[in-house]
């Protein structure tokens, strides 16, 4: 980002939630510390349990444990600094920094919403071809996916990254979020910023596109496999396979949609900012137990650590 008054840019200020300063205080560091806490848990628990336990090494897991990578970096990459911003005084972030925080927070974002996309297809394999299922879902196609997932997050990350960082500020370096995110710096621009924006739109479109059409095959297929199950069980069973997987689809996209795919003139910085902790905090909380509470899989490989016979 340029700067037009030819002073020395040094960094900004992360105003967050200074407006209330009581909510900080007594309220958001306690929760916040809690639910990182527990995020570093649950996620941690699921990488080790697919490692340790054989049971657990197949397509499903491998995926499962990629999510909580990205669930654990996405949320290490915004969270600890806001709570150190939170007991302190000092809410600033270098210029690098920033550019470091956006670009590590899209990466991973995009990543995820391609990853859900490969899990759908994964699910759709194991419900409507059960029978060729470890051949479809061969270990260097799940690589290969994986892999591509990290990547097209990657190559998205990069130019958003360079779109945002392009436009002018003016002397203006307060954000008002708790982290570097797309909408609050385009706001900070000085000059008209609706190429940019119908520029950040269509990227994100097109990321979007490619998983939520994958989404939408694998469980259109799905509904109809299981509609064909004739015994009641039989449909609980399967559903319950893919349960847990929508859910997930359902917050990540629910929320991601809200942020960066609704214009600009009708963006609520305050209810940007909550639905931002959703997104960076509460969401990768809850997917391990998302994905654990009912799965009798985990919760053998569980008894097994933790009580070896």
């Amino acid at each position: 980002m340029e700067q037009k008054n030819g002073s020395s840019f040094t960094g900004f200020i992360l105003l967050g939630f200074s407006d209330r300063p009581q909510l900080e205080r007594r309220v958001l560091f306690v929760v916040l510390l809690i639910f990182y806490l527990l995020t570093l848990l649950g996620n941690t628990t699921i990488i080790a349990l697919s490692r340790l336990d054989p049971h657990l090494h197949t397509p499903m897991y491998f995926f499962l444990s990629n999510l909580s990578f990205l669930d654990l970096c996405y949320t290490t990459s915004t969270v600890p600094q806001l709570l150190v911003h939170l007991r302190g005084a000092d809410k600033s972030i270098s210029f690098g920094g920033c550019v470091a925080q956006l670009f590590v927070s899209l990466w991973l974002g995009s990543t995820e919403c391609i990853l859900l996309g490969v899990m759908a297809f994964d699910r759709y394999a194991a419900v409507c071809r059960p029978l060729h299922y470890t051949v479809i879902m061969h270990p260097r196609l799940c690589a290969l996916m994986a892999s591509a997932s990290w990547f097209t997050g990657f190559t998205n990350s990069s130019l958003q990254t360079v779109l945002i960082f392009l436009l002018p500020l003016c002397g203006k370096n307060k954000i008002d979020h708790f982290f570097c995110e797309i909408p609050p710096l385009l706001k900070l621009a000085c000059v008209d910023t609706t190429v940019i924006e119908s520029e950040v739109f269509s990227v994100c479109v097109i990321v979007l596109l490619i998983p939520v059409a994958l989404i939408t095959f694998s469980y259109g297929q799905i509904v109809r496999a299981v509609l064909r199950i004739k015994s009641a069980a039989g449909q609980r069973k399967a559903f319950g396979t893919c349960g847990s997987h929508f859910t997930v689809v359902s917050l990540f996209y629910g929320t991601g949609i809200y942020i960066y795919l609704q214009p600009s003139n009708n963006y609520s910085q305050d209810q940007g900012k909550f639905i931002s902790l959703f997104y960076t905090i509460v969401t990768p909380m809850v997917n391990p137990v998302i994905y654990t509470l009912r799965n009798k899989d985990v919760m053998g490989a569980m008894k097994k650590v933790l009580i070896p016979l």
